[in-house]
């Protein structure tokens, strides 16, 4: 009778555990699953896509089938008109002049004391600088010249520098302007932009198509995973102030013994 007993009572114990292990999951996934989602499509997804492109340009150099054909096609567009706007846009698009307008961004949310948002600039500005070095040292991807450009490169192609600044320097943007009314013309006007600037890339090009998607997609991965480190957008908690003296003393009864 003891060892069923024992028995018995060792597996309510583990079924109690089980209980209370799954209702652990279960609640941790009901109250955070914005998060999980934000992780799976905003880091994950993207970081597979950007592997699959690094993996497959490693072992290839010459990149995907769908990459010569993607530049010529847009080649075939080009006009004198087009050559100068190309340059003009993609140098608005370049890193040198990103720098500098989220250095001034940077300043004043300093000045504004707003600490969280002023990191993540930071850390997701210089961050996305660094992994597009590192990763263009380790890939050592030459650049196409399959036509003489307009502007010429020297640097290694993968991935492309200026599709990263253009998506980091959006997603910043659009984090300053999430809890305003300019979030939605962000968005819009922010999406075209990266457009924009990968199509200048293609059209004078000094990049593959691959290179390009790899820029947006180890960029947009970072920009989302320092954001959910982060929370750029979440008000540190106000202390209670301390009531001044006097204060709070005069609803106390005084008793005399």
């Amino acid at each position: 009778m003891k060892v069923e007993n024992n028995n018995l009572e060792k597996t309510e114990s583990q079924k109690f555990k089980l209980e209370i292990g799954f209702s652990f999951i279960k609640q941790t996934l009901v109250n955070n699953w914005r998060s999980l989602l934000l992780i799976l499509i905003g880091v994950y997804l993207p970081l597979q896509l950007f592997e699959i492109l690094a993996v497959k340009v490693w072992d290839n150099g010459t990149g995907f089938p769908w990459d010569v054909p993607i530049l010529l096609a847009i080649h075939q567009t080009a006009q004198p008109q087009l050559d100068t706007l190309a340059v003009i846009l993609t140098n608005i698009g370049s890193p040198k002049v990103a720098l500098p307008v989220s250095s001034i961004i940077g300043l004043v949310l300093l000045l504004k004391k707003q600490w969280r948002l002023s990191a993540y600039l930071f850390i997701t500005a210089t961050g996305s600088t660094i992994i597009n070095i590192f990763a263009k040292g380790f890939m050592h991807r030459i650049r196409p010249h399959l036509w003489e450009s307009a502007m010429h490169k020297s640097s290694y192609a993968f991935p492309s520098g200026h599709a990263m600044t253009s998506m980091t320097t959006i997603a910043i943007l659009l984090v300053l302007a999430w809890k305003t009314p300019w979030r939605l013309p962000v968005l819009i006007l922010g999406s075209l932009f990266i457009l924009t600037i990968g199509w200048t890339r293609l059209y004078l090009g000094v990049h593959f198509p691959s290179d390009i998607l790899a820029g947006w997609m180890v960029a947009f991965a970072w920009a989302i995973g320092v954001y959910i480190v982060v929370n750029p957008n979440r008000k540190n908690p106000t202390p209670n102030p301390l009531p001044a003296r006097g204060e709070g003393a005069t609803n106390v009864e005084i008793k005399h013994v």
